[in-house]
């Protein structure tokens, strides 16, 4: 039996999940955003179970940074971390933005939050 793990979502990923969820329920239908909401909570809830079955983002590691673990419900990434058995969800993005720019943006943000 595998360890469970405790995950959190920092207030970054929040105002992500947040964002994304308004934006289809503008955009599109309060039924697709719904859907989108829990297919997203569905992949972070994962994350308790065997958070190391993501790979390192392909942004990060050209920086040598093996740090941060990411999972898709498509086309969105989620980007986490594990410290101490914890998982923490830093950023949840659509994967067809300049990642590069996003990640490390954010993740200099979160540590100094």
């Amino acid at each position: 039996m595998s360890k469970r793990h405790d995950v959190s979502i920092t207030a970054g990923a929040e105002r992500d999940i947040a964002e994304i969820v308004e934006y289809i329920d503008v955009s599109d239908s309060p039924q697709n955003a719904d859907r989108v909401l829990d297919g997203l909570l569905a992949a972070i809830g994962k994350l308790a179970e065997l958070p190391e079955r993501g790979s390192h983002p392909r942004e990060l590691l050209a920086l040598g940074i093996r740090d941060f673990r990411q999972v898709f419900f498509k086309p969105y990434r989620i980007v986490y971390r594990t410290v101490a058995g914890n998982v923490f969800v830093y950023l949840v993005a659509d994967g067809r933005r300049d990642m590069q720019t996003l990640l490390a943006r954010r993740l200099i943000d979160e540590r100094m939050e």
